[in-house]
């Protein structure tokens, strides 16, 4: 192998620990043709909701080297965001751990676009782009090709030392480099603590998710009201969940994200479930900007606080 492949390679990781990323594999760019099939079916079988998006550009989301002309590589990087706090009152409506802070895209990218700089001007020119949900991107296939963990019952990628509470980012790149060893190995064995515990059963079978009954989409993606039988078993969530995460043994033993970059917004955690429910168009404004409440907007969080009193 070429020595200058495996250097940069070990750079690139050890930069990446150093802008706060917990983990980097690195793989390269293919084809990922044993994803097709499952996507195809999952499509073809409506799980994706209304979320129209998840059915165009098949082919990029299979193959990466559709994304930037020429790429060879994929760095894919995974951020714990594990929280520190939890929310003070136990009787507020409850929100996932993710939205606890400012919105993970400017987070993530300001730290890809640092790395992405690194390589370019203290390695090699190049050309590449980083990306953190913002394409049509196999993030969790591309994790797992670069050795970074398996694929969980919950659909979710699993780290071995970071769990399931991780945002994945990557950079396309036209540079070759040294290439991790794919995650073959689960993890899981019988274990079906997170598929019990699912509310509305949206674990349809292993591994596979149907929007159409999770509390995440419908508190976050679905523009239209929520079915009776969903608003009846939101367990007190307005915006995402993580119930398939909190009971998955890998998930007990994180060390929590303590970097500022992750710290809930000011007051967010102390939010009483009367606050909540007197949340106004002038509150959300003050208290939302530049989180991924914004995704949702005033009036579908405001609805889905009002599925709680239904």
């Amino acid at each position: 192998m070429d020595h200058s492949r495996q250097t940069y390679s070990q750079l690139i990781k050890q930069k990446a620990l150093e802008l706060g990323f917990a983990e980097c594999g690195i793989s390269q760019v293919r084809v990922l043709e044993e994803e097709r099939e499952p996507l195809q079916k999952w499509l073809i079988n409506q799980m994706h909701g209304n979320m129209a998006y998840m059915a165009n550009n098949l082919e990029k989301r299979l193959d990466p080297g559709k994304l930037e002309e020429g790429s060879k590589s994929v760095v894919s990087l995974l951020i714990n965001y594990f929280p520190t706090q939890q929310q003070a009152d136990p009787s507020a409506p409850i929100i996932s751990k993710y939205a606890y802070g400012r919105d993970y895209h400017f987070v993530v990218r300001e730290k890809l676009n640092e790395l992405l700089t690194y390589i370019q001007s203290d390695l090699s020119p190049c050309q590449g782009r980083g990306f953190v949900d913002s394409a049509p991107v196999l993030e969790r296939a591309l994790a797992k090709a670069a050795g970074l963990g398996w694929i969980g019952k919950h659909s979710l990628l699993i780290n071995k030392y970071h769990g399931s509470y991780v945002f994945i980012a990557e950079l396309i790149i036209d540079l070759e480099l040294a290439y991790d060893t794919p995650f073959t190995s689960d993890h899981c064995g019988t274990c079906t603590k997170c598929i019990d515990a699912c509310p509305t059963k949206a674990i349809v079978a292993d591994r596979v998710i149907d929007a159409t009954k999770c509390i995440s989409y419908h508190t976050i993606e679905n523009k239209e009201e929520a079915p009776a039988d969903i608003q009846a078993n939101l367990e007190n969530r307005i915006y995402g969940c993580d119930i398939c995460q909190d009971v998955c043994p890998w998930n007990k033993v994180i060390t929590p994200n303590k970097s500022d970059d992750f710290k809930p917004m000011p007051g967010l955690l102390e939010m009483t479930k009367v606050e909540w429910s007197e949340l106004s168009p002038e509150d959300y404004r003050v208290r939302f900007k530049k989180t991924a409440f914004e995704r949702a907007g005033y009036t579908r969080l405001k609805r889905n606080i009002d599925y709680l009193t239904n």
